[in-house]
């Protein structure tokens, strides 16, 4: 009788110990530090992610007003011009996730190099709440979805989703861009580089 699987008597001692070794989930000899080191190496940008969290009851005056939200952010790419896309990664299961899968439109503000603060300060891990991070910001509320751009950023994208895409401990979420500006345009860009912000230059 012709047999298509293969069985573990087929498989060599020695791609059997392989396999046993290779850690779960990566290539054979790429683990966890030699990935983020390489990966390091590649300069981004760095932009705060915003959205509106709603009120839990918008129907009662009298229901706490929801919540401004925000996150840094270095994997922020342009995906195509026409449709106006963009993509940004978001650890799965984080508080920004977790809205985005509700909350269909958010923002984008690329900073500058003279906010890096800015990307500290939402970057932390266990900080203090959203509202208090946002308290001394200058910031404007988007008029298409209503999600707040940090003021002297570099631009500021407002943005509705269009599709979420797991990928692996994140989620791909895909962004139509539904207003656009550069109000500041001449400065110089943030760029995070080797796991530190910096400057061009």
């Amino acid at each position: 009788m012709h047999r298509s699987d293969t069985s573990v008597q087929d498989v060599s001692p020695d791609v059997l110990k392989t396999a046993l070794k290779t850690p779960s989930g990566h290539a054979e000899g790429v683990s966890n530090d030699e990935f983020r080191a390489a990966m390091s190496r590649l300069a981004d940008g760095v932009v705060l992610v915003t959205a509106r969290e709603p009120s839990l009851d918008p129907d009662d005056p009298a229901a706490p007003d929801g919540e401004d939200v925000g996150m840094t952010a270095t994997s922020f790419v342009s995906v195509s011009l026409d449709p106006p896309l963009v993509l940004v990664g978001l650890r799965t299961g984080s508080r920004m996730d977790d809205l985005l899968e509700e909350q269909p439109l958010w923002a984008v503000s690329v900073l500058s190099e003279n906010q890096r603060q800015i990307a500290g300060r939402f970057a932390m891990k266990g900080r203090i709440s959203d509202r208090l991070l946002f308290e001394d910001l200058p910031c404007v509320r988007g008029e298409a979805g209503g999600a707040l751009l940090v003021g002297g950023a570099l631009a500021t994208l407002e943005c509705r989703t269009e599709r979420r895409v797991p990928a692996g401990d994140h989620t791909l979420v895909i962004g139509r861009v539904l207003t656009a500006s550069t109000p500041g345009a001449d400065d110089g860009p943030l760029v995070y580089f080797r796991g530190r912000y910096r400057q061009l230059g």
